[in-house]
């Protein structure tokens, strides 16, 4: 759609501990679905801006697309912050299939429920690489 801001980047870095002591290993997402799952403004429920497009595990964590749509006030405000580099995080939301440990706590299987854009990332390599104001490839 016209006007809407597309970006790539990793929700997940594989095997770094993130800033609540757990540590996401290569594997836990499995197959993501290609649709339904929500694109949100700092984990706000009630702040959808967008959807992810591609969700995908290689080498390096979870790599995503997210189209940000300008229709609200968030995502408009989202769409402002990614294109200056105000903001650049990214952070997802999950429920734990399988886990292992405690400090830190390896997350081995994860159902995705949400990616969202972020000022503070809960781990701080998560970061949007490329953001493009229509398509990507």
């Amino acid at each position: 759609m016209s006007g809407d801001l597309r970006f790539a980047g990793y929700a997940a870095i594989f095997d770094r501990v993130d800033r609540g002591g757990d540590v996401v290993r290569a594997g836990a997402f499995g197959v993501v679905p290609a649709v339904g799952v929500p694109l949100l403004w700092q984990h706000g429920p009630g702040s959808v801006i967008g959807v992810v497009e591609a969700a995908r595990e290689d080498a390096r964590g979870l790599r995503v697309i997210g189209r940000v749509s300008r229709r609200t006030a968030a995502g408009r405000e989202a769409a402002a912050a990614l294109a200056s580099g105000a903001v650049d995080g990214l952070s997802f939301g999950y429920r734990v299939k399988v886990a292992r440990g405690a400090g830190p706590r390896e997350l081995l299987a994860l159902e995705l429920v949400e990616v969202s854009v972020v000022t503070h990332p809960m781990q701080p390599m998560a970061r949007v690489v490329r953001v493009e104001p229509g398509g990507l490839t």
